[in-house]
């Protein structure tokens, strides 16, 4: 691959996104013969690199298409030259993720998205079956969680649950058409006898009495990292702290942390 001119800048990618979950990237530059564009994956090892060939499109750039078919592990996997350059971020057209609605049970979903120091990364998700959230309410003392479950199928028995370490708190889950699910959970009931540390609880369904339980996340969509865009207001209760979040993976929590009672008031 080569570097497109002007001061030895690094290649730089367009993105566009598909419903499938596949991504197709051109690169500035006619590129190399026989050149490819590397996806690695951070923190993986030697077998967590996937070789994109790299095909010229009108002499002035190049392409390569990751398909939805091809399998890749959830993560971020950051884009490199054959030579181990990092690519750059281009024009990224994430259209076709905003309301997609998936066709098959096994999800796949992934991101292109510039990186804190300037680099082109794509943060997939590979998900069977998937609880997509959907709207969250806030009310007093509680949120309710609205979602639809991809991949498998609801039934007599089903719950929410929040998980932290090998607590358990379960919920009934009203269950609609279409896989769509809604639950109700009492922050009362997470914070129990008080909070001395900041908690989060992760949001699971099980779809059925004997089904296993399905972590709720929002994948559906364009963001690949929706901590600082969903913010929820916060509940003040007795001594916590309670509020929906979304994890640095788009996986749905509840957060609880210790709330400072006022001191004595003196006349």
């Amino acid at each position: 691959m080569t570097a497109p001119t002007g001061g030895g800048a690094a290649p730089r990618a367009d993105c566009i996104a598909d419903t499938a979950g596949g991504v197709t990237f051109d690169i500035t530059g006619p590129g190399a013969p026989d050149a490819s564009l590397v996806l690695r994956r951070r923190g993986g090892g030697a077998a967590d690199t996937v070789r994109l060939p790299l095909t010229p499109v009108g002499g002035s750039h190049s392409r390569a298409v990751l398909p939805s078919t091809v399998d890749l592990a959830e993560g971020h996997w950051d884009a490199y030259t054959d030579d181990g350059s990092a690519v750059a971020p281009g024009i990224r057209d994430l259209r076709a993720l905003v309301g997609r609605v998936p066709e098959a049970g096994r999800i796949t979903a992934r991101v292109p998205y510039p990186t804190a120091d300037g680099r082109l990364a794509v943060r997939c998700w590979l998900r069977q079956p998937h609880a997509e959230a959907g709207d969250i309410g806030v009310a007093q003392g509680a949120c309710t969680i609205e979602g639809v479950l991809y991949g498998a199928v609801l039934g007599a028995g089903a719950v929410g649950e929040a998980r932290l370490g090998g607590a358990v708190h379960r919920v009934p889950a009203a269950v609609g058409g279409g896989g769509r699910f809604a639950l109700t959970l009492p922050y009362a009931t997470l914070a129990g006898p008080g909070v001395d540390g900041e908690r989060s609880w992760t949001l699971w369904l099980r779809p059925s009495e004997c089904a296993e339980p399905v972590r709720i996340s929002r994948i559906l969509d364009d963001l690949w990292d929706r901590r600082n865009v969903f913010v929820y207001p916060a509940h003040e209760g007795e001594g916590y702290r309670a509020a929906p979040c979304y994890t640095g993976g788009n996986d749905l929590c509840v957060r609880l942390t210790p709330r400072t009672r006022p001191g004595p008031r003196h006349p």
